[in-house]
């Protein structure tokens, strides 16, 4: 099977445009899945792929993990067959299990700002940091998609981004007035490293900055405003998206800024907004209140 999970991986890469965090990720699960059936692909059936799910059960694998190991099963004999090596795709008659839905965490307008005002200087490191905050936050972006930017992505007079999403998916994002003055002021510190890097957030030896760097930016800062749960670079996405639609903004065009390709991946915001409200509900009315 070996062979046939490298030439995944080579399609993956080359004609998906998969990130590399998602190519160990799709390499580590079909690794697992050979060592338990150790058959050729040809030779495996649903059955197979069943005993595999329930192994996965038996070792008490949260939902979320079965669900998403056997989404990458379903790609790989999905290629599999689009390339003639299997006649049919046995994973699609296996059943996902029911993954409990969960809102996404995001902060309100007080956090966020506060978020936003803890890096303060004018060298390399804060000037950076801010901008990239403000950039997560005005523009919606994945972690993957901030740390891929180059310096000519950015489009400074207009105040735009061009972001290399999911499956190479390009999209001009808007950026922010405040996130637009943290760029200008961070960018003559880049140009201070004298490196020749084209990416646009460096780090300090003047490389390309990693979206584990990103991620532990946004734990530290967090940390020192006491913020509660697991803030991370997709915590400002959710912020971003939920903020938009407080204010009014349609899915359609929240869609679009994400980059999300379905409509129903941008509907979850829908009942962060309802909850939202219900808080809002809650704290404000006065027979809520008085029932309390």
């Amino acid at each position: 099977m070996k062979k046939h999970i490298d030439r995944f991986k080579v399609f993956l890469k080359s004609e998906q445009g998969v990130s590399p965090h998602t190519l160990r990720a799709y390499t580590r699960d079909l690794h697992e899945f050979s060592l338990f059936l150790n058959e050729k692909p040809k030779d495996i059936d649903y059955l197979d792929i069943r005993s595999y799910i329930a192994s996965l059960h038996h070792r008490k694998l949260k939902k979320s993990s079965i669900s998403r190991k056997l989404a990458t099963v379903r790609s790989f004999f999905k290629y599999l067959h689009r390339e003639g090596y299997v006649k049919k795709n046995p994973a699609r008659l296996v059943s996902s299990p029911k993954v409990p839905k969960t809102l996404p965490r995001f902060l309100d307008v007080d956090e966020t700002f506060a978020l936003m005002d803890i890096p303060e200087g004018d060298t390399f490191k804060p000037t950076r940091d801010k901008a990239i905050l403000e950039l997560l936050y005005s523009a919606g972006l994945r972690v993957s998609e901030l740390t891929s930017l180059d310096v000519i992505d950015l489009d400074i007079k207009e105040s735009l981004v061009r972001v290399k999403g999911k499956g190479r998916k390009e999209r001009i994002v808007p950026i922010g007035s405040k996130a637009m003055e943290a760029i200008r002021n961070y960018l003559p510190e880049r140009i201070s490293l004298k490196k020749k890097s084209p990416a646009l957030f460096l780090n300090n030896r003047g490389g390309r900055l990693t979206q584990r760097s990103v991620r532990r930016i946004l734990v530290t800062y967090s940390r020192m405003i006491n913020l509660k749960g697991d803030i991370g670079p997709h915590t400002l996405r959710h912020t971003f998206a939920t903020h938009l639609l407080h204010e009014g903004a349609d899915l359609r065009s929240i869609q679009e800024l994400l980059g999300h390709s379905s409509l129903s991946t941008t509907q979850k915001y829908t009942h962060v907004d309802i909850r939202y409200l219900a808080d809002v509900y809650d704290k404000a009315h006065p027979m809520a209140k008085k029932d309390k």
